[in-house]
């Protein structure tokens, strides 16, 4: 019996045995995130970049406690760590746009081992403009086009700008306990849309964001160089782009105070055209019941699947994203130390 199992110890059985066993040559990146939902997000975007000599690790910020959140995987001991890197990747939120104006931004912005979404939140990228149609149709199993979504969150982006920059200003210059993210977010977000007149919400939306900003320069007579300064800065110097405003707000209000209450009723429309379709070319009764029965359970919740997507990856905070992730598996294949 040995020896005819050693007749099999060939070298394509040899060859198939170490590639299934573990790279030791690879170097691990542990990669801390804040939350259950940030793991497959990050793990979608870590695996582009590895290598046979990198590979990623995705886990919450402890294997001790039940703490979770930005904070407590900034706080972990990051860098080059027995052989391998421990990095941590965190939703930008605004210390991206802070600038080094508060600890948390100087932090994040200066440490080469805390890796940050750029856009304010993965719930941004779940909402990407281009990627919503593709989502209504995994969702609904039905690819007609109701309105445009990029055209849409493109004139919204544009009516939000200038308050989304009297947002950043107040917590730029220590007002926000006067104007914070909520007071901001109440102003921007809606509960219900006609997605055969989407220009109507786009209307009263303008009309509110107009209200809040006479408001804010009554409020604020003296801020309008600052304001200017700032607005200049987003634009030039952060390369935010007003027509990609939604990409920068609290992730949490764009998806459930704005792309919800847009692709909710659109998929109700799909839906009930594709039921349509079932029962006028249905034969007879049972036909109907089994097309029906079919198609209801291949539909998937429009949550989920703006969370599959992976259309964001051609965004331009994604880009600046790959490029930090990139520079990180350099120096890791340089075996270079992290600089100063």
């Amino acid at each position: 019996m040995a020896k005819r199992l050693q007749e099999h110890l060939n070298s394509g059985y040899i060859e198939l045995a170490s590639r299934l066993r573990p790279k030791k040559a690879a170097r691990k990146v542990v990669a801390y995130v804040e939350s259950y939902d940030d793991v497959f997000f990050w793990r979608s975007v870590l695996q582009d970049f590895e290598t046979d000599r990198v590979k990623f690790e995705v886990m919450l910020p402890s294997k001790r406690t039940l703490s979770k959140g930005k904070k407590a995987a900034m706080m972990n001991r990051l860098g080059p760590s027995l052989g391998d890197f421990m990095i941590a990747c965190v939703d930008a939120d605004y210390d991206y746009l802070m600038q080094g104006a508060t600890q948390v931004s100087r932090t994040l912005l200066s440490s080469p081992y805390i890796f940050h979404t750029y856009a304010y939140a993965i719930e941004n990228y779940q909402c990407y403009a281009p990627s919503l149609h593709t989502a209504c149709v995994m969702a609904t199993l039905n690819d007609r086009d109701v309105l445009s979504f990029e055209a849409f969150l493109e004139e919204y982006s544009l009516i939000v700008w200038p308050l989304f920059v009297w947002s950043i200003w107040a917590h730029r210059y220590g007002q926000a306990s006067i104007y914070s993210i909520t007071d901001f977010t109440q102003t921007i977000t809606f509960h219900d849309i006609n997605p055969w007149h989407p220009e109507n919400v786009l209307e009263h939306l303008r009309d509110r964001v107009n209200k809040q900003i006479g408001w804010l320069q009554r409020k604020f007579p003296k801020a309008k160089d600052t304001y200017l300064k700032l607005r200049k800065s987003l634009q030039e110097e952060l390369y935010i782009l007003p027509a990609d405003t939604y990409l920068y707000i609290q992730g949490h209000a764009l998806m459930e105070g704005v792309v919800l209450p847009l692709v909710s009723p659109v998929c109700n429309i799909l839906r009930r055209e594709r039921e349509k379709e079932i029962t006028q070319l249905a034969v007879h009764g049972k036909q109907k019941q089994n097309e029906m029965s079919g198609y209801h359970h291949s539909q998937s919740p429009i949550e989920l699947m703006l969370r599959k997507g992976t259309a964001f990856k051609d965004s331009a905070p994604y880009q600046r994203l790959k490029i930090d992730i990139e520079k990180l598996v350099q120096r890791i294949n340089k075996r270079l130390p992290a600089p100063a």
